[in-house]
């Protein structure tokens, strides 16, 4: 284990053999951090109210200031949660808070995300893998992020917001309406434009596949049809895949409504 003999860890803190602390650094409360997690100079992790649980091979940068208390008024100490997994990157000056009773208690990330500068994410937020967050964008509260979701600078996003898998969102957007699965948004506020064809296609998707769930979209986007005229339209005209399906049930489950 590597600990600058400037860095301040509490007592409560668990750290396996081979964490490496950087000079300055502050790790306090009820911390749990796995092996292979690097954390660079003046980051702040834990406090002494919620619990944090950090995985393996996670790297924090400068001034990054991880499972501080959630920012609601609501918020009493109570012992809420903020569980990070294995492989993330989180850079300079990013906050990330522990969750609320309210919101279920816990704030996730899950492995191999990139946060970059000053991105800030609020209580309760659940980010599935593999999502990468552009410089100063901002989440609210509760809001969930599938996999592979990758998302520009400066994009504000409120409360209880979705954003389907392998979603693309352009820099600078506003977004107040849950965001479909495999599509380009961007706007003020945002709306759905395309499907994210080149990001599925560097996945590993088939060109049929691509050109099905583009066909998907397009009933969904285009043509002032209700969401049940554009489902029965999907139903039609596209080959009923596990993607197809998965596009109807985040339409039909959407609590906040589709941007489009």
């Amino acid at each position: 284990m590597k600990i600058h003999s400037t860095a301040i860890i509490s007592k409560t803190v668990e750290l396996a053999s081979d964490v490496s602390i950087g000079p300055f650094s502050v790790i306090t409360g009820r911390v749990r951090i796995d092996s292979g997690t690097r954390i660079e100079n003046g980051v702040t992790i834990g406090s002494d109210y919620g619990v944090v649980e950090i995985g393996k091979d996670n790297h924090f940068l400068s001034g990054a200031v991880i499972g501080g208390p959630p920012q609601d008024l609501s918020y009493k100490g109570d012992s809420t949660k903020l569980i990070i997994g294995d492989k993330n990157i989180i850079r300079e000056f990013s906050t990330i808070n522990c969750g609320t009773v309210k919101g279920g208690g816990t704030t996730s990330i899950g492995n191999e995300c990139m946060f970059m500068a000053y991105v800030h994410v609020a209580h309760d937020c659940q980010f599935g893998n593999n999502v990468v967050v552009a410089n100063s964008t901002q989440f609210a509260g509760h809001v969930e992020v599938e996999d592979y979701v990758r998302i520009g600078g400066m994009v504000g996003i409120t409360q209880f917001v979705r954003i389907g898998k392998f979603a693309y969102i352009g820099g600078g957007a506003e977004i107040n309406k849950d965001i479909l699965p495999f599509s380009i948004a961007e706007g003020s506020w945002a709306k759905a434009r395309a499907a994210n064809k080149v990001g599925m296609t560097r996945a590993g998707f088939s060109k049929d596949e691509v050109e099905n769930i583009y066909r998907a979209l397009r009933a969904i986007i285009m043509g002032h049809r209700t969401i049940d005229q554009a489902i029965k339209k999907i139903q039609d005209d596209c080959k009923l895949s596990s993607q197809i399906q998965y596009i109807i049930d985040f339409v039909k489950s959407s609590e906040n409504g589709i941007a489009r």
